[in-house]
């Protein structure tokens, strides 16, 4: 058979080969307040809020804070807690915690300090959308607002939130920057040839004297990526050979929080009391918090000034501080002594959830 009769396409040289995914730098025009934009992949310049947007704390001011009463556990509340414990481990027996001897049960002082900083930030990034001819808000009907000067509804205060907006007036078309306004692109895996070597013979038309009965003696067969057009369709215009570009705004509030429990009991790992709660017996929230002064820890009132410090310095440089919250939780932690069997053992109980933390348990058997 004639080799020009089964060659299913040539390269055509007026459709390009595949341009950036994304428009390269320098593609994009600038919209005013919005100079930031250099292009390219990864774009999304961030806007810190105007100076006036951010609260000035006040001068020497402090917050007090009242008295706490330290919670203790009764027997029979550190016993219950001890036999769950025990229950919801497969090798050990509930039988030593029903029948121990309680020596002592002390009560340790445990606070827990929280800061809360609630922050609004804003970036933009360009996106497109291929164009088909829908509405273009571009800059013919005015200035775009600039970045902190369009208006959003404000969430829950303290919840986490990312919402996006299209800047107003930011749009125009342009040519794709993939397809060059083809429509379509060259395809790479046959080159634009609609076919390719067969790669059951690799070419040769036969294996082992026969013809070949992958491509029937042709050498070729038709390119799968393409089926055989040697093109496809561009993926980033979908054919229309424009786009629409915009800025979109990012706005997002996050409530960042950061705690601290001093490291006061050797026996007892802290990271524990991270999934147990306390009761939050002083809670302040305003705008800005001020560091506490007159608590009886002393190192709760240090790391106060300085956790509020580094917030305001942290946050206030990139972000809008909308609110701040900071709370000190009694943390109930119980260390319990007890004897089992002629020995001398120990376990904690901690939360509000009578949480048990034992290093060592008196049996490890499962039947008894």
């Amino acid at each position: 058979m004639d080799d020009k009769e089964d060659f299913l396409g040539s390269c055509d040289p007026n459709i390009p080969e595949e341009g950036p995914s994304a428009p390269p730098p320098g593609w994009l025009d600038d919209v005013h307040g919005y100079q930031g934009h250099k292009g390219g992949e990864n774009d999304n310049p961030l806007y810190p809020p105007p100076p006036a947007y951010n609260p000035t704390p006040e001068l020497d001011r402090n917050t007090s804070v009242p008295e706490v009463r330290v919670p203790t556990v009764s027997e029979d509340v550190a016993r219950e807690a001890f036999v769950k414990y025990a229950e919801s481990k497969w090798k050990y027996s509930a039988k030593p915690a029903r029948n121990l001897t309680f020596k002592q049960l002390k009560p340790v002082t445990v606070y827990r300090y929280r800061l809360e900083t609630y922050t609004e930030t804003r970036t933009s990034s360009w996106q497109f959308e291929p164009y088909n001819g829908q509405p273009v808000d571009g800059p013919q009907y005015g200035v775009s607002p600039a970045p902190w000067d369009i208006p959003v509804v404000l969430p829950e205060r303290f919840t986490d939130r990312v919402e996006q907006f299209r800047v107003p007036h930011s749009s125009f078309i342009k040519v794709c920057h993939k397809c060059h306004g083809c429509g379509r692109t060259r395809c790479g895996s046959c080159f634009g040839k609609g076919q390719k070597r067969c790669t059951f013979c690799h070419g040769h038309g036969h294996t082992r004297n026969r013809r070949c009965t992958s491509c029937h003696g042709r050498r070729y067969k038709r390119c799968i990526s393409c089926q055989g057009h040697g093109f496809k369709t561009c993926t980033v215009c979908q054919g229309s050979q424009n786009l629409l570009h915009f800025i979109l705004l990012t706005v997002t509030w996050k409530n960042n929080i950061e705690d601290f429990i001093p490291d006061r009991q050797p026996d007892f790992p802290d990271e524990k009391f991270e999934k147990v709660t306390g009761d939050p017996f002083f809670v302040d929230e305003n705008v800005l918090v001020y560091p506490i002064q007159g608590f009886p820890d002393d190192e709760i009132c240090a790391v106060s000034r300085a956790m509020i410090n580094q917030h305001l310095t942290k946050f206030s440089s990139t972000s809008r501080i909308l609110q701040q919250r900071q709370t000190i939780e009694m943390v109930p932690l119980t260390h319990a002594y007890y004897t089992y069997s002629g020995k001398d053992y120990s376990y904690f109980v901690y939360g509000a959830e009578n949480k048990v933390f034992a290093a060592k348990y008196p049996t490890a058997c499962s039947i008894l």
